[in-house]
């Protein structure tokens, strides 16, 4: 079951699978151990968007996490997804229903025109709440290290740990976590990025997406001018696959202020735009 996984997303066999659970006693199914530094999380932020990386159980299958030693964690507070595991009572390897590489979906509609025929069903759950994946975190190293900034910000983990580490070597070895690549979350169009809409080219098949408006906007395929930092993380992937289906050439991105949400956005961004 885990081996179909990989081959409906197109996925490299060395990309880990994440562990979805519904009940905090789950997790001693797929972990050996639950390092100290992990229960002031598992009390914090579950259910909801941060995935602990822990110590994996040696009855978990090695497929699920690439043959590494370690194991993401994660217990989704989405009510529909939590419905569906507790209907399973068993942890579920479980990814972004996307076509490997692709923006992560974040609709059900999404999910149908990547895996369309090479799936068995969609639940219909509405759209989703972030936009951006889940923050990961490593509770194996010391002080913790985030490998994948997400939805939960490095100041709210800092403010329940203290130390947090946030530079990671994670490029240069085998990915401890999902969507550390390169190159991902990309559309097919060409992301260009952007501190300012000056610097943009408008032309008919230019599309723009940031917090300030370009001039003129009219001179563009398509502009998408977000309200807040929320709003543009949480629109960021639908916009990009509505810019492909527009068949938009490139994709002008406005980057943020490296803090907060504005962290994870930031390395949607760049890896979005890495070629």
């Amino acid at each position: 079951a885990v081996k179909r996984i990989f081959e409906a997303k197109g996925r490299p066999a060395d990309n880990p699978l994440i562990v979805h659970v519904r009940r905090r006693e789950q997790i001693g199914q797929v972990a050996a151990t639950i390092p100290a530094a992990a229960e002031p999380l598992l009390e914090r932020f579950l259910p909801g968007p941060l995935t602990i990386i822990l110590p994996r159980h040696p009855e978990l299958p090695s497929v699920v996490t690439a043959g590494l030693d370690t194991v993401g964690v994660r217990m989704p507070g989405l009510p529909l997804t939590q419905r569906f595991l507790a209907a399973c009572d068993t942890p579920v390897p479980a990814p972004s229903a996307n076509r490997s590489g692709r923006p992560s979906p974040t609709t059900w509609e999404a999910v149908q025109d990547d895996l369309g025929g090479r799936i068995d069903c969609i639940l219909q759950g509405g759209q989703t709440e972030a936009g951006v994946e889940s923050t990961v975190v490593d509770c194996t190293t010391e002080p913790v290290e985030v490998l994948r900034p997400g939805a939960i910000s490095v100041e709210a983990l800092r403010d329940v740990l203290g130390a947090v580490r946030t530079e990671s070597s994670t490029e240069a070895s085998a990915p401890r976590s999902p969507g550390t690549r390169h190159r991902h979350y990309a559309p097919a169009a060409e992301v260009r990025l952007v501190e300012d809409p000056s610097e943009t080219e408008p032309g008919p098949k230019h599309a723009y997406i940031g917090l300030d408006a370009p001039a003129p906007p009219d001179a563009f395929g398509a502009v998408f001018v977000e309200p807040d930092l929320e709003a543009y993380a949480h629109d960021l992937f639908h916009v990009f696959r509505t810019c492909d289906e527009k068949g938009l050439e490139i994709i002008y991105a406005q980057t943020v202020p490296p803090t907060g949400l504005g962290r994870a956005l930031n390395d949607r961004l760049r890896r979005a735009a890495a070629r």
